[in-house]
């Protein structure tokens, strides 16, 4: 004798409907919240610079170019957008990291943070979730000895 297990049927979507997005806490009943990528970029931005061990964020070049834009009396002062880069759908967000970091701090455990406060911080912000954070350590910060050195000899 077997038995059989009747099973619920599982429910279908009909032609015209939509999926309900996976994170609705950017529509409500009175119409849409949007956030713009510069949005994402300087929560991303200010959220990286909070860990300890990030020394700057850009690559070789945005730095270069940021510290002569720093230097004009009457600019906007330094970009917290700068080696940020992220992409924005209506409900979701990607970000991409450039930084450089403190000799001797553990990167591993350092780019985890990052990721985590970048995360974090976006999400509670803007009610976007966030899919990935890379991070991407362009350069290390040697300290500054305060001692001038001379190159080395070739013999």
């Amino acid at each position: 004798m077997t038995q059989t297990v009747e099973r619920s049927p599982v429910p279908t979507m009909a032609a015209g409907d939509k999926e309900k997005p996976h994170n609705d806490r950017l529509s409500t009943d009175a119409g849409k919240i949007s956030v713009a990528q510069g949005v994402v970029q300087k929560i991303a931005g200010v959220a990286c610079r909070e860990i300890a061990g990030v020394y700057s964020m850009g690559t070789g070049s945005a730095r270069a170019f940021g510290a002569i834009r720093e230097r004009i009396p009457g600019s906007s002062g330094p970009n917290v957008a700068q080696g940020v880069g992220v992409e924005v759908g209506e409900t979701q967000a990607a970000v991409d990291l450039d930084i450089v970091v403190d000799y001797g701090a553990s990167i591993a455990e350092l780019g985890r943070s990052v990721q985590r406060n970048v995360k974090q911080s976006i999400e509670r912000m803007t009610g976007l979730e966030v899919v990935e954070v890379n991070v991407n350590v362009d350069d290390v910060h040697l300290p500054d000895t305060g001692e001038e050195r001379s190159p080395a000899r070739v013999e």
